[in-house]
């Protein structure tokens, strides 16, 4: 059953908590919901306590900025609220834009013990931004979700035809989130005062600009260790994964 929080802005944010072990709070990327970390839990409850939310404006969440701007801060005060909530001094990973969200919040401060990240996608470019905000502005949330698989190289033809397209395009409208976390590229000042263990993971099966984006990235962190998970892509298998979270969060 999912339990809620109230962030700064009196966004009501949902989470839900399985497991047994220190605290790990899971951050998802774009389209998901705390029920996408279905498939995670079963390999991390038997080592974490996992924390598992919906990003604001998703499944049980609200959005109290919501219509626009859209801005990062909002989503770092979530997670602040979070942390307060389930125990300061968690650790914190995050998948895709969910990782660019958790070393933003390591970045302000917030109470991370250390923070790991798969993917991130730094790659700046304005125009498709623009183009899923017009989209939205206009009422048009599944072109707006096409425009989105397009730009993360995703083929919208095909997602069309799977179960889980009604999910995608009913979280459509929270896409202007992801391009304020990541379309400016890495934000190198930020990073540079992040002064907790982190690391910075990549898919070797993924494409070249991820690996580029994964070493600015590690780059801009001090003394951050950057790991690539041979044959591995932008859909992570958990069971290759856990591993190294745990190796990297328990020691």
């Amino acid at each position: 059953m999912a339990e809620t929080v109230t962030s700064a802005d009196g966004s009501t944010i949902a989470y839900e908590v399985q497991g047994s072990g220190p605290t790990l709070l899971v951050i998802g990327g774009a389209f998901s919901t705390r029920q996408s970390a279905a498939a995670v839990l079963p390999n991390l409850t038997p080592h974490f306590t996992v924390v598992a939310f919906d990003r604001r404006g998703r499944g049980d969440s609200t959005d109290a900025s919501n219509p626009p701007p859209y801005e990062r801060e909002r989503e770092i005060e979530d997670v602040r609220v979070l942390l307060d909530a389930v125990g300061d001094d968690a650790f914190v990973y995050g998948h895709s834009s969910g990782a660019a969200l958790a070393f933003e919040a390591a970045a302000a401060g917030a109470s991370i013990a250390r923070v790991a990240g798969y993917e991130a996608p730094y790659i700046a470019q304005s125009e498709p931004t623009e183009q899923v905000a017009a989209a939205l502005a206009a009422g048009d949330r599944e072109r707006a979700t096409e425009l989105f698989l397009v730009t993360t190289g995703n083929d919208p033809a095909t997602m069309r035809d799977t179960p889980w397209w009604p999910g995608l395009v009913a979280v459509a409208h929270t896409l202007p989130y992801e391009f304020a976390l990541v379309d400016a590229g890495v934000p190198v000042e930020r990073f540079a005062t992040i002064r907790i263990p982190s690391l910075v993971l990549d898919g070797g099966a993924s494409p070249a600009w991820v690996a580029e984006a994964a070493s600015a990235l590690a780059a801009s962190i001090p003394g951050a260790t950057r790991h690539t998970l041979p044959g591995q892509t932008h859909g992570v298998s958990y069971e290759v994964l856990t591993p190294v979270l745990e190796e990297f969060f328990l020691g």
